[in-house]
C-alpha cells in the first residue's frame, strides 16, 4: 500500500521546513572570503581577518575614509573615462595639436584612453571586492599599496580633467550632446546597478542597530534611486520622434577627402571620398609665392610633407612663401603611412599603399577638375597670404580666376565660405552659393544672400536648423566622424555633415538611437517598475530572514570572537522530533539528517 494522505502532508510540510531552514542559514564561504580579503587587503590567512559585529561599523575610521575615497575615485574616474571615450570624434585634432606643440607625432589620445580604462578597471575591481566583503560580514582593511594606487588614480583623473578642460573645453559640449543618445542606456544601466546594490544595502540595513546608521544608509540609497528613476523627466533627445517624422540622412562631405583612407588634401584622398559615397568635398586653400592656389591646411608644410628632408632650413617657413616649383618637389603622402594618424593605414592594400606613398601637393585647379568630372559640390577655407607675399591683397580675385577661367567646374557647385569681401565676390560671380560660418538672424542671412551655414557640430540645435530650413537655408555640420554624432545630426535635421569617415557613415541606414516617445516612456516605466519590485522583494526577504534568525534563536543573536556563534543547542529541541514523527521519513534518510536551523558554518 502507498503512503497515507497524512504521511504525504507531513512529507510536504517537512520539505517546506527544510527549504526555510536553508534560507535562514548563514554560511561563511572560507575560500571565497580568503580570496576577497587577500586581493583587497593582502589578508590571505584567516587569523588576519576580523568579522564585523552586526550593528557596528564595518571598519575603523581610517578604513572608512579609505572606502569613501575609493567611491569618490570611482565616480571621478568614471566621469573622465566617459568624457574621453565620447570625445573620440576629435582625437585626430587632439593628436595634431600635440604634434604642433611637441614637434613629434604620437597617438596621445588613444594612450590617454587606455590609461583611463586601466585605472577605472582597477578601482572598479577594488570597489567590487569591498562590497563583496561587506556582504560577507567582513571588516574592511585596504592594503597600503592599494591606497597609493587609489591616490594615483584620483590624481590622474583630476589632473587630466583639469588640463583637458583648459585646452579642450569644447569637448564638454560634446559630452552634453552624447547624453541625447546615451541617456536612455545610462538610465537602464544605473537602475540595474542600484538594483544589484540593494542586496548588500538591505543586508546591512536590517543588521544595524543604530537608528542614525540605518537612516543614513537608507536615506542616501533612496535619494540616488529616486533621482535615477526620475532622470528621464529631464531628458531631451531629437531622436525621440513620432513614426515617419525622421528626415533623409545628411549628405556626406569629405573633410580634406577621406583622410582615413588616404593622405589628406591629395587627389587620392578626394577620389576615395567619392568612392565612399561623399556628395561633396571640403579642403583648405593657400596661395603659393608665385600665385598658384594649392591645398594645404596648416600654416607650414611640416606635418603633411617631407619639407624637413628637402628644405631642412625652411621647415617652419609659411607654406605660402614657397613657389609652386618648390612645392612640386615635395612628397605629400609618405607621412600618412609611417605616422598612421587614424590607425587605418594597415587596412590599405599594396596598390593603395604604393599610390599613397607617391602623392604630391595638389593644386586648386586639379581639385576643381575632379569635382567637376564627378559632379560634386566643393567647400573650402581660403587663407590670406602673410605680409610680404605678392598676392596678399589679391588672394580672393586670384582664387576666383581659377574657378572661372582655369577649371570646368560650374559656379553653383562651389559653396563660397570665405567671409572677406563677400559683396565683391557676389558681384563678380553671383552663381556661387554664399555660405556663412556663424549663426546669424535669418533676416541678416537673407540680406547677404546666404544659402547655407557651415557650423561646428557643437552648435547643433534642432530648433535653429528647422528655422533656417524654413527660410531655405541649409545647415552643414563639421567635423562629424562618429556614428553616434552622425545619428544625432540626422535626427536634428541637418542637411549635410563634413566627415573624416564617409566610408563608415555611408553604411548607416538609420540613426543608432531612434524611438517614438511612447516606446521610450514604456521602456522607462517598465525599467523603474521592475527595479522597484525586485528591490522590494530583496528588502522583504532580508527583513524576514533577520527576523527569522532572531526568532528561532530564542533571543537576539549572540557573538563569539567577533562572529555569529552557533545557535544554542536548545534550538535543536524545536527540530529534535524524530524524523518519523515529523517527516514521515525513516531514521537515517537525508530528511532526517538535515542540520539544525540557522547553523553558521565556520569552515
Amino acid at each position: 500500500m502507498g503512503p497515507s494522505p497524512t504521511t504525504l502532508s507531513k512529507l510536504k510540510l517537512g520539505k517546506l521546513r527544510v527549504v526555510r531552514r536553508r534560507l535562514l542559514q548563514r554560511y561563511e564561504h572560507q575560500p571565497y572570503v580568503s580570496c576577497l580579503a587577500g586581493l583587497y587587503g593582502c589578508q590571505w590567512r584567516r587569523y588576519q581577518r576580523t568579522r564585523a559585529t552586526p550593528g557596528e561599523c564595518c571598519c575603523s575610521k581610517l578604513e572608512c575614509v579609505s572606502f569613501a575615497l575609493l567611491i569618490m575615485t570611482f565616480c571621478l574616474t568614471l566621469v573622465f573615462l566617459y568624457f574621453w571615450s565620447e570625445a573620440q570624434n576629435d582625437y585626430n585634432d587632439f593628436d595634431w595639436f600635440n604634434f604642433g606643440n611637441l614637434g613629434f607625432w604620437f597617438p596621445w589620445s588613444v594612450v590617454l584612453l587606455v590609461i583611463a580604462a586601466a585605472f577605472f578597471s582597477y578601482v572598479t575591481l577594488l570597489l567590487l571586492l569591498a562590497v563583496c566583503l561587506l556582504s560577507e560580514g567582513q571588516k574592511l582593511y585596504l592594503h597600503w599599496g592599494h591606497k597609493i594606487g587609489i591616490l594615483v588614480t584620483l590624481a590622474f583623473s583630476i589632473v587630466a580633467t583639469a588640463v583637458l578642460s583648459d585646452l579642450w573645453s569644447k569637448e564638454w559640449t560634446t559630452l552634453l550632446l552624447s547624453f541625447q543618445v546615451t541617456a536612455p542606456y545610462l538610465h537602464v544601466g544605473g537602475v540595474l546597478l542600484m538594483t544589484l546594490l540593494s542586496w548588500p544595502i538591505a543586508l546591512h540595513f536590517f543588521r544595524i542597530n543604530k537608528k542614525v546608521g540605518r537612516t543614513l544608509i537608507m536615506g542616501l540609497y533612496l535619494a540616488v534611486l529616486c533621482a535615477l528613476y526620475l532622470v528621464p523627466l529631464g531628458m531631451y533627445s531629437p531622436c525621440l520622434k513620432k513614426e515617419g517624422a525622421l528626415g533623409p540622412a545628411p549628405a556626406l562631405i569629405g573633410h580634406r577627402g577621406a583622410p582615413m583612407l588616404a593622405p589628406e588634401n591629395t587627389l587620392m584622398s578626394f577620389e576615395k571620398a567619392v568612392e565612399a559615397g561623399g556628395e561633396g568635398l571640403e579642403t583648405d586653400i593657400t596661395i603659393s609665392y608665385d600665385g598658384v592656389p594649392f591645398l594645404m591646411h596648416d600654416r607650414t608644410l611640416r606635418r603633411t610633407t617631407n619639407v624637413q628632408k628637402v628644405f631642412p632650413n625652411r621647415t617652419d617657413a609659411p607654406a605660402a612663401m614657397f613657389t609652386w616649383g618648390e612645392l612640386e618637389t615635395l612628397n605629400a603622402g609618405d607621412w600618412f603611412l609611417y605616422r598612421d594618424p587614424f590607425g587605418t593605414a594597415w587596412s590599405l592594400g599594396a596598390e593603395d599603399r604604393a599610390q599613397a606613398q607617391n602623392q604630391s601637393v595638389c593644386t586648386l585647379r586639379d581639385f576643381l577638375e575632379l569635382a567637376a568630372q564627378r559632379g560634386k559640390q566643393v567647400i573650402f577655407d581660403l587663407y590670406r597670404p602673410p605680409r610680404g607675399h605678392p598676392y596678399r591683397d589679391t588672394w580672393i580675385t586670384r582664387t576666383l580666376e581659377v574657378i572661372q577661367n582655369e577649371s570646368s567646374i560650374h559656379s553653383h557647385q562651389v559653396l563660397w565660405l570665405p567671409p572677406d569681401l563677400r559683396s565683391l565676390v557676389q558681384k563678380m560671380d553671383p552663381d556661387l552659393q554664399q555660405t556663412s560660418g556663424s549663426w546669424s538672424p535669418v533676416e541678416e542671412l537673407q540680406q547677404n544672400h546666404i544659402v547655407q551655414l557651415n557650423l561646428h557640430y557643437s552648435s547643433m540645435s534642432t530648433e535653429m536648423i528647422s528655422e533656417y530650413a524654413a527660410a531655405n537655408i541649409s545647415t552643414n555640420l563639421y567635423v562629424i566622424s562618429q556614428p553616434w554624432l552622425y545619428s544625432l545630426a540626422w535626427c536634428s535635421g541637418a542637411q549635410s555633415v563634413t566627415t573624416n569617415s564617409p566610408q563608415l557613415l555611408y553604411k548607416l541606414t538609420r540613426p543608432l538611437f531612434l524611438m517614438t516617445p511612447d516606446e521610450y516612456n514604456l521602456m522607462w516605466v517598465l525599467t523603474d517598475v521592475v527595479s522597484f519590485i525586485l528591490i522590494l522583494i530583496i528588502f522583504i526577504f532580508h527583513w524576514w530572514r533577520e527576523r527569522g534568525l532572531a526568532f528561532y534563536s530564542g533571543s537576539k543573536p549572540t557573538l563569539e570572537h567577533g562572529i555569529y556563534s552557533k545557535f544554542r543547542t536548545e534550538m535543536s529541541d524545536v527540530w529534535s522530533v524524530s524524523s518519523v514523527n515529523i517527516l514521515g521519513a525513516p531514521a537515517g534518510s537525508p530528511l532526517a539528517t538535515e542540520p539544525n536551523l540557522a547553523t553558521v558554518s565556520e569552515h
